[in-house]
């Protein structure tokens, strides 16, 4: 029998992600966050959007201290008050909310701690949403692992350190990426796609593009089905030839 494949999922911690995120983990043994790259300010990496309470996207964003050119690893979360703001937030938009009370001691333990350092308050918060949908998840950073190179050799390298055969990107994987060293190194690509489904989010018009935060909210065990009908894989090829 041939030897069974094993994909490298591999993303920048991210807080608070959307759907789309977790749409190409759903059959992931392993995410790897890309936490040896470089920081960007004003990206995902920091804030994100919830619902707010009388609906309309709410944008949540965790102030921090970096340098230009810094590693994520090495973000620092800036001394404010954020953290009682973000809770706050979430209280007003989810506690009507069929499974706020599922999650709201997670959620509190989050916000009433002091984190240091961005990447660390990042996973946690992933790690809460993952757990939510049921994923059976190994979290690996990057940092540890200490890949050569950028772009495709690092994920390349990424790849023979995780002993994968095959990578998994979102749909800007295809322009970026070298396909000659992927071909010559032996590594697939498969592609992932997302379109953000719609969902009862209670009383008001729906907010699309959210953190997926908030469909556990309103969907809580039925949101990992809502995202595997949201979402599809294939092949490099396939999605070249279309």
């Amino acid at each position: 029998m041939p030897a069974q494949q094993r994909t490298l999922v591999a993303h920048q911690p991210a807080y608070l992600p959307w759907g789309g995120y977790f749409s190409r983990l759903l059959d992931a043994e392993e995410l790897v966050l890309l936490d040896h790259v470089q920081f960007v300010p004003r990206s995902p990496q920091c804030r994100n959007h919830v619902r707010a309470p009388r609906g309309g996207p709410l944008r949540l964003s965790v102030p921090v201290v970096q340098r230009f050119g810094q590693r994520i690893e090495h973000v620092r979360i800036a001394d404010e008050p954020w953290a009682a703001r973000h809770w706050r937030s979430l209280q007003a938009s989810y506690r009507r909310a069929p499974y706020w009370d599922s999650y709201a001691e997670r959620l509190h333990h989050i916000y009433h701690r002091r984190w240091e350092r961005l990447a660390e308050l990042d996973i946690a918060v992933t790690r809460l949403i993952t757990d939510a949908l049921g994923l059976d998840i190994g979290f690996v950073r990057s940092s540890a692992l200490a890949p050569a190179g950028t772009r495709t050799e690092m994920l390349i390298d990424l790849a023979r350190i995780r002993g994968a055969d095959r990578i998994r990107v979102g749909p800007s994987g295809p322009g970026y990426l070298d396909r000659e060293l992927l071909v010559d190194a032996g590594i697939g690509v498969e592609v992932a796609h997302f379109d953000p489904p719609a969902y009862d989010q209670g009383p008001g018009a729906f907010t699309p593009g959210l953190s997926a935060l908030d469909l556990i909210m309103w969907a809580g065990l039925k949101a990992k089905d809502i995202l595997a009908g949201a979402g599809s894989i294939a092949p490099l090829k396939a999605v070249l030839r279309a």
